[in-house]
């Protein structure tokens, strides 16, 4: 089965939600540089969610936006 990201924008709070599972209270929480949020896996470490901190201020400054993470894309 394909994994599959969710993205969400809470604008109230600012933040963009990238999930590949409902977070839940057991994840453990690591800062990220540039104000990002990675949800881990408590018994793999795996990044199972990301929060974007101040996102819609990011969206305006003129530099690219990246995220510090890497992707394992595997054709089936």
């Amino acid at each position: 089965m394909e994994a599959k990201l969710t993205f969400k924008c809470d604008r109230e709070a600012d933040i963009l939600h990238i999930d590949k599972c409902l977070p839940y209270p057991e994840q453990e929480s690591e800062e990220l540089p540039d104000e990002i949020v990675a949800r881990l896996n408590p018994d793999t470490r795996a990044v199972e969610n990301l929060e974007v901190l101040f996102f819609s201020t990011r969206l305006l400054r003129t530099d690219l936006f990246e995220l510090p993470v890497s992707a394992d894309l595997r054709l089936s």
